[in-house]
């Protein structure tokens, strides 16, 4: 029995950190999706009349989106953006072309947890079914729970962060930027500078619920398919 001991604790902490991995892991490939999807930006600039706001029109707003998520997945430095502004100056200045570096780093973060959950949760899956072949059974009961046990996990993490959202944004924003941002290049004047005229503080929170309303339904679906698997597995047995 004491010779099993490390191998149980072990097993415990291999199995909480696959519980912790899948709203990481759901919660870095919602951001994936959402940095890479054109349309999000899109729905952003029409929502907040960007182009009546900037003075630059619809279509080379959209050059200006793709060229960014171009940047966001490139080794390239700086950004290059051929859109200039309505002067016939860079569209961005040097304060807010190193804020866009920052962000650029903090989304390569965000692609390689996604990685490296994923990688973790399939090698976790597969390693356990190969090493409890005998015991297929239970291996997938156990799974199963576990599942569920990140699901819940992930609903509850989202509810707090979309009960924040609502009722003081303007501070979750604020608390994010000096949590991941080193720097103050993020402290932009939106009477003068682009970035954030293109991408005022209310597309965020669009996006932020969005992305919260995302992954709740995945998180539902994960947990609604493991529970049931594990509730018809109870009702075999009794």
């Amino acid at each position: 029995m004491a010779e099993k001991r490390p191998l149980r604790i072990l097993g415990a902490l291999a199995a909480g950190l696959f519980i912790l991995c899948i709203p990481i892991f759901l919660i870095t490939s919602d951001l994936r999706w959402a940095v890479n999807d054109a349309r999000l930006y899109e729905y952003g600039f029409n929502k907040y009349e960007v182009s009546e706001t900037t003075g630059i029109s619809d279509e080379d707003l959209l050059v200006v989106a793709h060229e960014m998520i171009h940047y966001f997945n490139s080794n390239e430095e700086p950004i290059q953006v051929t859109v200039l502004t309505p002067e016939g100056k860079e569209l961005f200045n040097e304060r807010e072309v190193s804020h866009l570096k920052d962000v650029k780093s903090l989304i390569g973060l965000c692609y390689h947890l996604q990685e490296a959950t994923f990688g973790y949760l399939a090698a976790f899956a597969i390693g356990g079914f190969i090493w409890q072949r005998r015991r297929f059974s239970l291996f997938s009961n156990l799974l199963a729970k576990m599942l569920v046990g990140g699901s819940i996990l992930t609903l509850a993490l989202l509810i707090v962060v979309g009960i924040m959202a609502l009722v003081n944004f303007d501070w979750l924003f604020l608390g994010f930027h000096q949590l991941f941002f080193g720097s103050d290049t993020w402290m932009l004047n939106p009477a003068t500078d682009y970035l954030i005229m293109i991408f005022p503080q209310g597309f965020f929170s669009d996006a932020l619920l969005f992305l919260i309303g995302a992954i709740v339904v995945e998180g539902l679906v994960i947990g609604g398919i493991a529970g049931f698997s594990v509730l018809r597995r109870r009702r075999a047995r009794g």
